[in-house]
């Protein structure tokens, strides 16, 4: 138990001390950030949209056009993803505010027309919120992408802060179990 609780500690907080870099470097430079994302996710499609390929053409039953028509979809969006991650990115924000807005609509209209709906209230909240977050990313596309990269460095900064925390306490409860371990024994007399 103790070398697992010495291997804990360490790992616990080393988890959040690269939530706390990851956060701070998330919030210094958020266009950065983003634009790392989108590169990642752009690589990603590369990877996906050569696979779709290979399965068009080489599968033998099957609609192989889908594979085609999916692998040259994602072919372009990793091209757009690479070689232009802020145009992306303002596009991929746009899109996401658009189905914000819709998304609160129908929430909203789940509201309306759900006369005995348990919990309409929080229904209703959640639509206003995501029609007030569906209109900020889809009017500030760029900005609202800056956002979510600060959003992502809070995030990771709070639970940078938790791990470490937890494995400080794991190194002190360590600690103790050494104190008691090695205490004399006292026999009774």
């Amino acid at each position: 138990m103790k070398d697992e609780l010495s291997l804990t500690w360490k790992v616990l907080v080393a988890r959040g001390v690269m939530g706390l870099v990851f956060g701070i470097v998330a919030l210094a430079w958020p266009g950065e950030t983003v634009a790392a994302f989108v590169i990642l996710c752009g690589i990603w499609a590369l990877v996906d949209g050569v696979g779709s390929l290979v399965e068009g053409f080489g599968t033998a039953g099957g609609p192989r056009w889908l594979h085609l028509l999916m692998g040259l979809a994602s072919l372009v969006v990793a091209f757009f993803a690479i070689f232009s991650p802020s145009m992306t990115a303002s596009a991929l924000t746009w899109l996401v505010g658009i189905w914000l807005i819709v998304r609160g609509v129908f929430e909203l209209a789940a509201a309306a027309l759900g006369s005995g709906l348990t919990g309409r209230g929080f229904l209703v909240a959640s639509g206003l919120v995501d029609l007030v977050l569906g209109v900020l990313f889809a009017a500030n596309p760029g900005r609202a992408a800056v956002g979510i990269a600060w959003l992502l460095g809070l995030v990771a900064i709070a639970w940078g802060l938790v791990f470490l925390v937890i494995g400080l306490v794991v190194r002190q409860q360590l600690n103790e179990l050494d104190d008691t371990a090695g205490a004399p024994t006292v026999a009774p007399g």
